[in-house]
C-alpha cells in the first residue's frame, strides 16, 4: 500500500526557512512522479513543485521559484521541500503527493496518493 507521511511544518517568521519531509512507504519514491501542493484557507490547492526523475522534469510555481527546492533522498525513500525566504503568503497546509503508472504531466497531473498534510504558518 502506497503511503505518504509529511512532517516538518511549523511556525516561522518571514524570511525564515523550513524543510518539509515526506516519507514514502509501499513504493520507491524515485520511481514515481512526486509533487508538493498547498492549500491556504479559502483557496484551492496550488501545485507548488513536481519532480519526475525518469523524465528529467522539475517544476516550480512562479510564486516559489528561486525560494523552494524539491529533492529526494533515495536511502531514506523521502522527498523534501526546502523552503527559504518564506513569506506570509506561503502560509498553508502542504501536501506531498505521488503517482505511478497513471502519471500524465508535471505540472497538472491528477495525483492518486496524498499525505495527510502539514501546516506551515509564516508570521511577520
Amino acid at each position: 500500500e502506497v503511503q505518504l507521511a509529511e512532517s516538518g511544518g511549523g511556525l516561522v517568521q518571514a524570511g525564515g526557512s523550513l524543510r518539509l519531509s515526506c516519507a514514502g512507504s509501499g513504493f520507491t519514491v524515485d520511481d514515481y512522479a512526486i509533487a508538493w501542493f498547498r492549500q491556504a484557507p479559502g483557496k484551492e490547492h496550488e501545485e507548488v513543485s513536481c519532480f519526475v526523475r525518469r523524465e528529467g522534469v522539475t517544476y516550480y510555481a512562479d510564486s516559489v521559484r528561486g525560494r523552494f527546492t524539491i529533492s529526494i533522498d533515495n536511502a531514506k525513500n523521502t522527498v523534501y521541500l526546502q523552503m527559504n525566504s518564506l513569506k506570509p503568503e506561503d502560509t498553508a497546509v502542504y501536501y506531498c503527493t505521488a503517482d505511478g503508472s497513471d502519471y500524465e504531466s508535471c505540472p497538472g497531473n491528477d495525483y492518486d496518493y496524498w499525505g495527510q498534510g502539514t501546516q506551515v504558518t509564516v508570521s511577520w
